[in-house]
């Protein structure tokens, strides 16, 4: 390993540790965060399921998948709180002045939220099984289904911390990220987008969270690949890699630039 190598890895571990210690000592929002998942699945799956034209344990087995791509993609939000809240509190430019790669702060926040991430799947995962979904797949599918997950979290972090250290103000932050919300609801997270018109399909597909939901139920077994449709999901793991690789060759080199430069 080179040494600059090495400096990125010992540093981004410190900071790994920083981001994990202070999510530690704020209980409050870890439990919201993780409980807000089970919550939504529980709502929308006896609720939602009973006006649609699925039956409620088959659409329970359809908004598994898709709840949880939706909350990886909320990673676009708790990326820019936490970026913004240390960009207007002076955290940032502290940081900046110590001897660390640049990398190492944005990189330690995105890793610390991918491990958080990790874990409160697993009761959503469990919350799932018990409410009638099942993974219908192989167990090497259903791994590379989690993986990917993470992967698409990891991506969308990326975007939540460039907008956060590019951000005006903690409440502008707050403002742009509740606007977030409305993503997955332009995806097939939550309904399919065989009966949308023409337009808003097409904007529904190309969505990257249509791509990665589509790519986990057919990883899970839930569901076949779509006969027709946008590229993204009737090649749903090819599309939701390639997704992924785009968001994060493009925001992550951004992100670091925007923390090194200490532009507002």
């Amino acid at each position: 390993m080179s040494t600059v190598g090495y400096d990125l890895a010992y540093d981004g571990t410190a900071m790994l540790g920083r981001q994990l210690r202070r999510i530690r000592h704020n209980p409050g929002l870890l439990i919201l965060t993780q409980s807000m998942p089970i919550t939504m699945l529980l709502f929308f799956g006896y609720v939602f399921g009973s006006a649609l034209a699925m039956p409620g344990e088959e659409y329970r087995a359809f908004l598994v998948p898709g709840l949880l791509v939706a909350t990886a993609a909320n990673g676009l939000m708790t990326g820019m709180f936490q970026a913004a809240q240390d960009t207007h509190r002076g955290v940032t430019d502290r940081l900046r002045t110590l001897p660390i790669s640049r990398a190492a702060v944005p990189l330690g926040q995105a890793l610390a939220d991918l491990v958080v991430t990790a874990a409160g799947t697993v009761p959503v995962l469990l919350v799932g099984l018990a409410v009638g979904w099942r993974i219908e797949g192989s167990t090497l599918q259903a791994v590379g289904a989690v993986g990917l997950l993470l992967l698409f979290r990891f991506a969308m972090t990326w975007i939540g911390i460039l907008l956060g250290l590019a951000s005006k103000s903690e409440e502008a932050a707050g403002q742009l990220g509740g606007a977030t919300f409305v993503l997955p609801l332009l995806s097939n997270a939550y309904i399919p987008t065989d009966g949308l018109p023409g337009w808003l399909r097409t904007l529904a597909e190309w969505n990257p969270i249509s791509a990665v939901t589509t790519a986990m139920r057919y990883l899970f077994g839930n569901a076949s690949v779509p006969a027709s449709g946008a590229w993204p999901v009737t090649h749903p793991v090819a599309g939701a890699l390639a997704w992924c690789a785009v968001l994060v060759a493009v925001f992550l080199p951004l992100a670091v630039r925007r923390y090194a430069d200490g532009e507002r």
